[in-house]
């Protein structure tokens, strides 16, 4: 990984009924930003055929802690789910609220360095240049 441009590491963690969660959290004192993206959420060698639901638990616009599922996993119909990226701010928590695990979930830890060049917005586009954005109209098929 480049010292002063953008990168991202594999990230992992397994929840058990032993290790119910864990909190995802970068060093408050690190001016960069942090996205974590999950691809998978899965059961892993050993699991019980029975309900897991994995929890997100995070802060609100309100700075209040929410709880989210975001999957239900069984082992018969569906040991598996495709997150699909999700993208989640740090600090974050997993949590599994009902089941025994375990329960594996993988994704992406995406660091943004404030010196990076792409950080920054796409938002100061010329005139032409959002003219070329623009999708060209759909015209009716000719017979």
């Amino acid at each position: 990984m480049e010292p002063h441009g953008a990168g991202s590491v594999l990230f992992g963690c397994e929840l058990t009924a032993s290790t119910k969660s864990y909190t995802f959290q970068v060093d408050e004192e690190d001016d960069s930003d942090h996205i974590l993206a999950l691809s998978v959420v899965c059961l892993t060698d050993g699991a019980k055929d029975e309900c897991n639901v994995v929890e997100v638990v995070g802060r609100n616009h309100e700075n209040q802690e929410i709880a989210v599922p975001v999957a239900n996993l069984k082992l018969s119909c569906q040991p598996l789910l495709s997150l699909d990226n999700f993208k989640l701010q740090p600090p974050v928590t997993f949590r599994l609220a009902a089941g025994s695990g375990p329960v594996h979930l993988a994704g992406w830890h995406r660091i943004m360095h404030r010196e990076d060049a792409s950080f920054e917005d796409d938002d100061d586009l010329s005139e032409e240049e959002e003219e070329e954005q623009e999708l060209a109209p759909i015209m009716p098929a000719k017979k």
